[in-house]
Order: structure tokens, then C-alpha cells, then sequence
């Protein structure tokens, strides 16, 4: 089994496929990758060489961020959104929608589990 960056790559996919269960590879980066280490895309993991693997490390290792680091660069972002107080740090902030999407029906990924409220009561007309 592959270790790169601290994941288990699954053995039984491709190299191109396996390389994107790292946070902040995609299948172009991947892909990227793989041509700078000359690396066949449809190769399974399991069939790569001690070797191989050590060139895929390298070029992480020097020419893209990811994890870890990736991670904190992202959370800090969100961070100095909501320490200045712009529209997206307040969005962020109330765990609504960020980028203009309609609020009043859908988003219930980021607004969470619907919470009923009863409805006004009519007041008795005087006759």
C-alpha cells in the first residue's frame, strides 16, 4: 500500500484516480503530476515501484500544497474573512450560503435540519 502525504492510497485503482484521495489534488493536478514523473496514468497503484512513488512525494513535496498545511491555509482565508467583517465573513460567520445563493427555500446543507415555527394565531373579531 502506497503512504504519500500521510494517506493510504487505495491499491486496487489507478495511479491518475488514486493521487485525487489527497486533499488539494484533482484528476488535473494528478495528471500533472504524472507527466513530470513520467509516470503511466492507467498503472495501478499496487504496480508502482518504491521508486516511483519516492519521485511522486518529491514533486508534492516541492511544488504543491496539500493537507495539512492546505487545510490551515484555507481555514485562516475564512479566518481574515470574518475578522474584517466583509459579507462573505458574516455569510460564513451565520452558516449561510456564501456565494448569493436563494435562501428562502433551498440551502439546507448550510442552514441544517429544518426548525418548525408555529404560525400567528388569528385574533377574535368583535362584532
Amino acid at each position: 500500500m502506497a503512504r504519500i502525504s500521510g494517506i493510504d492510497l487505495p491499491k486496487n485503482k489507478r495511479v491518475d484516480i488514486g493521487l485525487t484521495y489527497i486533499f488539494g489534488i484533482g484528476r488535473h493536478a494528478s495528471n500533472k503530476i504524472l507527466k513530470k514523473t513520467n509516470i503511466d496514468p492507467s498503472k495501478k497503484i499496487s504496480a508502482l515501484t518504491d521508486e516511483e512513488i519516492a519521485k511522486i512525494r518529491e514533486v508534492l513535496q516541492t511544488e504543491i500544497k496539500t493537507e495539512g498545511s492546505l487545510r490551515a491555509e484555507v481555514q485562516m482565508n475564512l479566518k481574515r474573512l470574518m475578522d474584517i467583517n466583509s459579507y462573505r465573513g458574516l455569510r460564513h460567520r451565520k452558516g449561510l450560503p456564501v456565494r448569493g445563493q436563494r435562501t428562502r427555500t433551498n440551502s439546507r446543507t448550510r442552514k441544517g435540519k429544518r426548525k418548525t415555527v408555529a404560525g400567528k394565531k388569528k385574533a377574535l373579531e368583535k362584532k
